[in-house]
């Protein structure tokens, strides 16, 4: 019944891998560094956390409660919530989203002046509504495994920007990580 969480934490784990961008780079040199963190998050862990996910999603185990109308329309309100911050961030940052480089420039514009992470931010409101929408034991317990690593990955990922990026130390004392400041423009203009 829990085997779906051996592929789920493991391509969490490998995913993980964009996050030591820096550390292999030093380790190995900057190309086979950048090489490192591209096969192991693109080749190896998005697609067995994806099969997790789907393992996960697939047995009949116990409801936790039964979904209703509103419940799934507010499943599916996260979900199309969160998809616009993820898919957005990933357009306004490009190459980097996959393929991380020690060459990366720092994103200011656009989303990335309001949160410092628009693309885990959007992919916590996707676990939940989706929590919402399969609201099984499995189910709900890898979209909480994914809540919680989404926040884990974006600290991690601090962690090797900072190292990439001089200038990110202070890009994180001006803008928050997942919850834009209300009535607030962005330190860099709106949307701009």
């Amino acid at each position: 019944m829990y085997l779906y969480l051996i592929p789920l934490l493991l391509g969490f784990t490998l995913v993980g891998a964009s996050a030591f961008t820096a550390a292999y780079s030093r380790w190995w040199g900057e190309r086979r560094g950048e090489l490192a963190t591209w096969i192991l998050r693109n080749l190896l862990g998005i697609p067995i956390w994806l099969f997790g996910a789907i393992l996960a999603w697939l047995p009949h185990s116990p409801l936790l409660f039964i979904a209703g109308r509103a419940t799934s329309t507010l499943g599916w309100l996260l979900v199309s919530a969160g998809s616009v911050p993820f898919i957005w961030g990933h357009l306004v940052l490009g190459k980097p989203t996959h393929m991380p480089s020690m060459r990366d420039m720092l994103a200011r514009q656009s989303l990335y002046a309001y949160v410092r992470h628009p693309i885990y931010a959007g992919g916590l409101l996707i676990c939940v509504g989706l929590a919402l929408l399969k609201p099984t034991s499995t189910f709900v317990l890898a979209c909480a495994f994914g809540f919680v690593w989404l926040i884990i990955q974006a600290r991690l990922e601090e962690i090797d920007l900072l190292q990439r990026l001089p200038e990110y130390r202070e890009y994180m004392k001006q803008v928050p990580r997942f919850i834009p400041r209300v009535g607030k423009k962005g330190p860099w203009g709106p949307f701009s």
